[in-house]
């Protein structure tokens, strides 16, 4: 009986999480996050509801208190004579001073519950808001590769900016929304005490006014959406602006591109005039509605329900109460649906994160102690064609190593999977003889330095792009100083009138290539790290720097782990190991005199090179 009861129970459970679901899904999205905080908004929506309709009730014993042919007392006062009653048996005489008084207390519990009541709702968007980009950060941070390098980055930049923005739009109008429907039912209940005919006719009126706005309600929905498609659209177009700014100014093609620009702007706000548009008729219509149906009220009272003036006017108070709030239900309503497009997006937007993230390891990587072991590795972005197929080498500690290869030969894919951005699809990564997938990957990736060709430079200063922001002791500054000497760049830094402190602007604007690809060497240089990867590391420097800058590698050999990607065969005459790759498979290895003298492939590549 008791295992029958428990799964009934868990029916019932199941049932309404369900029907919350399906029916109440914007209440279920927020309550996941809120909690409990979301009830205790609610409670205290009830309470604000219900000092403010004690508060008005007192204008029905003023109003007798000023008719002399009407004595207020609990008999003619209906139902809130009782709460005359309980006033008079607390020993207070219920007069036009008591009426007054109370009237201004529960006025001022109602403000004071009001700002207090609106600072912790504030504070808890706040915290929402703050929870939501910071899993956002986290989940984009810890997401696979490849899945981010076949992500849209507009969209993905989009849905940290503009979609939490207009979600904390939305969730502010949701939670007004809320407080409405409650000060509603109270207000409603309050009216329904004074007159239940009265009570039918605030039905009767919402209803009429639902009706209208459905319509707008409808119309605003599906303009979202196409606000938030739209914008992610528009982000991703501004990224490309930026990023190759340099390239469409110096061929002119910025006059086309700019025209793309103002197209994708027309686009998005056409669809925010026609969201405004729609709102605008919701604001506009609101107070003649309201005028209209309250005409129709007093009509009602008067001429047929004989109603008396005192009752009319309270009840006229509620009324108006009621209707006000139904009102700014339906303007916060229309408002939080131009924000739906945006919930949704951030839904799907974190379920697909949530379905990409890295599947890391639990062993904390220290430090590289004997060797990286590649086993029959094999790797494909489709199960049609493999990248990387039935590789096997080892690497071992401090060990200088070269893949070279024509491009498309699987070299720059090889060192991804060594560092742990893609994931083998067959045979293994062994660090130490234990399983790359078993690592902590954030701890053996912070042990690597990587030099690629494309120099990363952060908008930030020369101290901050080598050091990765690290505090000014007198040792890192001393490091600094080290490694910028080691990449030639003394001189050129000593010259600036801010020095280390200069500015470079967004991604390193102001500097050469050259420039550039020196400070990204120089912040591994600076880095403590056991294995260093130089992927076509010097490819954008002149001869005369290439070479000083390779003399200052050549003194980490046998010191550190590297590993060389190169086109340029002059890199790694001195490599210990260079692996000739060909469509993802290891034709010839050796030391470059025995590479050459073995492998026709390897020899055709230096003679082109003239080495």
């Amino acid at each position: 009986m008791y295992a029958l009861y428990l799964h009934k129970n868990k029916f019932i459970v199941k049932l309404v999480k369900s029907l919350i679901k399906k029916y109440f899904r914007t209440f279920y999205i927020f309550y996941k996050d809120f909690g409990y905080k979301i009830f205790l908004i609610v409670l205290i929506s009830i309470i604000i509801g219900i000092l403010d309709g004690i508060g008005l009730a007192m204008f029905l014993p003023l109003l007798q208190f000023a008719d002399s042919s009407t004595a207020a007392t609990p008999e003619t006062l209906g139902n809130i004579g009782s709460f005359v009653k309980f006033v008079e048996e607390l020993g207070f005489k219920f007069d036009l001073s008591m009426a007054l008084i109370l009237m201004v207390i529960f006025f001022i519990l109602k403000g004071l519950v009001t700002y207090f009541g609106n600072l912790y709702k504030l504070s808890s968007i706040q915290m929402y808001i703050t929870k939501l980009r910071t899993q956002l950060i986290v989940l984009l941070d810890n997401i696979t590769f490849t899945k981010f390098i076949s992500s849209n980055i507009g969209h993905i930049q989009n849905s940290f900016t503009n979609e939490v923005h207009r979600i904390s739009i939305g969730l502010q109008n949701y939670m007004t929304i809320m407080q409405g429907f409650i000060l509603v039912i109270v207000y409603a209940s309050f009216a329904f005490l004074m007159d239940y005919k009265f009570a039918l006719l605030i039905s009767i009126g919402g209803g009429l006014i639902n009706i209208i706005f459905k319509i707008i309600y409808k119309k605003t929905k599906t303009l979202s959406l196409q606000v938030t498609e739209k914008n992610g659209i528009f982000q991703g177009l501004i990224i490309q602006f930026i990023n190759n700014y340099k390239y469409l100014k110096s061929t002119g093609k910025n006059v086309y591109y700019k025209n793309v620009l103002k197209k994708s702007v027309n686009d998005v706000e056409d669809v925010n005039k026609s969201i405004l548009v729609l709102g605008n008729i919701a604001s506009s219509v609101r107070e003649p509605l309201i005028i209209f149906i309250v005409a129709a009220v007093i009509y009602i009272q008067i001429y047929w329900f004989d109603g008396n003036l005192a009752t009319i006017l309270v009840s006229l108070l509620f009324f108006y109460r009621a209707l006000t709030s139904l009102m700014t239900i339906q303007t916060s309503y229309n408002t939080f649906l131009a924000q739906t497009g945006s919930i949704e997006n951030n839904q799907s937007f974190v379920a697909d994160l949530k379905k990409n993230q890295v599947q890391n390891g639990s062993i904390v990587f220290d430090t590289l102690k004997r060797n990286i072991e590649i086993k029959n590795l094999s790797f494909s972005f489709n199960d049609n064609f493999k990248i990387i197929d039935n590789v096997s080498f080892t690497i071992h500690k401090n060990e200088t190593i070269a893949f070279v290869g024509e491009s498309g030969s699987g070299k720059t894919t090889l060192t991804n999977i060594i560092t742990g951005l893609y994931t083998a699809s067959g045979g293994s990564v062994n660090i130490d003889d234990i399983n790359l997938d078993d690592i902590e990957k954030n701890s053996y990736r912070s042990r690597i330095g990587y030099i690629s060709q494309e120099a990363a430079i952060f908008n930030a200063s020369i101290y901050d792009n080598v050091t990765l922001w690290a505090e000014k002791t007198p040792e890192n500054i001393n490091n600094f100083w080290e490694a910028i000497k080691k990449t030639a760049m003394f001189n050129f830094l000593n010259d600036l009138p801010n020095k280390e402190d200069t500015e470079l602007g967004n991604n390193g604007i102001n500097l050469s290539g050259g420039q550039r690809q020196r400070i990204s060497i120089a912040r591994e240089l600076f880095k403590d790290c056991d294995i260093l990867i130089l992927d076509e590391a010097t490819s954008a420097l002149d001869s005369e720097t290439e070479k000083s800058i390779q003399e200052n590698i050549d003194l980490l050999k046998g010191k550190l782990t590297i590993i060389i990607i190169a086109h340029r065969l002059s890199t790694v005459k001195d490599a210990d190991t260079i692996y000739l790759l060909n469509k993802g498979t290891i034709l010839d290895s050796g030391n470059f005199e025995d590479l050459y003298n073995k492998s026709a492939s390897f020899k055709k590549m230096v003679e082109l090179q003239a080495l």
